[in-house]
């Protein structure tokens, strides 16, 4: 029993929930104002600054993209658990020091290191995957993505007010504060049971069923985590130009963007735990392709919005979509290979959702720039039809 008599993996479920929002609270309390902070570093051109702070964004999630496997190796051999308290500890260094940081350098090479040490949310999916019931997964990892989306859409409005009031410098303080907070609670009220291996027991539990996993199944739900990201960020660099072009009079632009922005978060926060109990009464699999079938169905009206409520009302039900999709595919994840290679497994996800969060802004901006900004919701909607195209093929091959 954990906290208050609990069950241990509902226990684990409550600190992981608060562990992952913190994380994305963190992150999404001072990436909207990286730029604007930068710019307090030094004298840059409107190009320079455009530049650095790109590759300040940029750069954690290329070296997420690029580390997050060996951590996942790594995880299946020492534990779920230490993995989320690396990930948590190095987190409130760099995010600290970032608050105290001498130059545009210095935070361009603290995200580097942040990104490289990444990884307390996948390895929280993985430690829930492994330790809630098997008819609770679904319910489980439904409730734990809560817990990020909670925190990453509160995290702009808390790190707005804590800039305009202490300074941009004090929203990092404030996030490294929290990420200590989240080691704290993370190292004495998660419990792992689990076994230390050695290199050779990877070969020997798991790895030949996570070869093979690899020919079908997983290979798809790595796509979908890569889709899922890009679809959800293609309009992110340009959706405060695309809601002064449908309302180009309105004195309220930042707040509207602000609204548009958050939307699909909103509506994942509220329904994942209702799709999470559908899995596991429906199944991942049907969820599963509902949820893509359904993102696709709810792009179309966009590529014609007229108005930034449509916009809006659009963008909340693509959310609800994303709350079927999300906790399906990390459901059929720790469904589809051994609990031996779950750290692999979820990492390699985190990977592709970490280069999801590149392509997405990089596509959406290209064509913006090239067709104008409907044109955004048309790659995203080529997006989603080639992964349901994809999945389709898995599944009649795997039939």
């Amino acid at each position: 029993m954990g906290i208050l008599r609990l069950p241990e993996w509902r226990t684990n479920l409550y600190v992981l929930w608060f562990g992952s929002f913190m994380t994305e609270l963190g992150n999404s309390m001072t990436l909207p104002f990286l730029a604007l902070y930068i710019a307090t570093l030094g004298n840059f051109s409107a190009s320079n600054l455009n530049l650095l702070s790109g590759i300040a964004f940029a750069i954690s999630y290329f070296a997420k993209t690029l580390v997050s496997p060996l951590w996942g190796r790594l995880a299946d051999l020492k534990g779920r658990k230490l993995m989320c308290l690396r990930a948590a500890g190095v987190m409130t260094l760099t995010i600290l020091a970032n608050g105290f940081a001498p130059n545009v350098w210095w935070i361009i090479f603290f995200r580097m290191v942040q990104g490289s040490f990444s990884g307390y949310i996948n390895n929280a999916q993985a430690l829930i995957a492994d330790s809630a019931p098997e008819h609770r997964k679904g319910s489980a990892l439904g409730t734990l993505t809560t817990g990020s989306v909670t925190g990453g859409l509160l995290g702009p409005l808390v790190g707005g007010i804590t800039a305009d009031i202490f300074g941009y410098r004090m929203t990092f303080i404030l996030a490294g504060m929290g990420m200590g907070t989240v080691f704290l609670t993370t190292l004495f009220f998660v419990r792992e049971h689990f076994e230390v291996k050695e290199a050779k027991d990877l070969k020997k539990n798991g790895a030949g069923a996570f070869k093979i996993g690899w020919l079908g199944i997983i290979p798809a739900i790595y796509i979908v985590a890569l889709t899922v990201q890009a679809a959800s960020t293609t309009i992110q660099p340009i959706v405060s130009l695309f809601v002064k072009d449908l309302a180009p009079n309105a004195q309220n632009i930042a707040l509207q963007s602000g609204f548009v922005t958050a939307a699909p978060g909103l509506s994942t926060m509220f329904v994942a735990p209702l799709f999470g109990k559908w899995i596991d009464k429906i199944g991942a699999k049907k969820i599963l392709v509902w949820g893509i079938v359904g993102a696709a169905i709810t792009i179309v009206p966009m590529l014609f919005t007229q108005t930034v409520l449509q916009l809006f009302i659009f963008r909340f039900i693509f959310g609800i979509t994303d709350a079927a999709i999300i906790p399906a595919y990390q459901t059929l994840m720790a469904q589809s290979v051994p609990k031996a290679a779950f750290g692999r497994v979820f990492s390699y996800s985190q990977s592709f959702q970490a280069f999801g969060n590149v392509v997405g802004p990089l596509t959406g901006s290209m064509f913006a720039n090239l067709y104008g900004y409907h044109s955004v919701f048309l790659i995203t909607l080529v997006m989603e039809v080639i992964c349901l195209l994809y999945i389709g093929i898995v599944r009649k091959r795997s039939a």
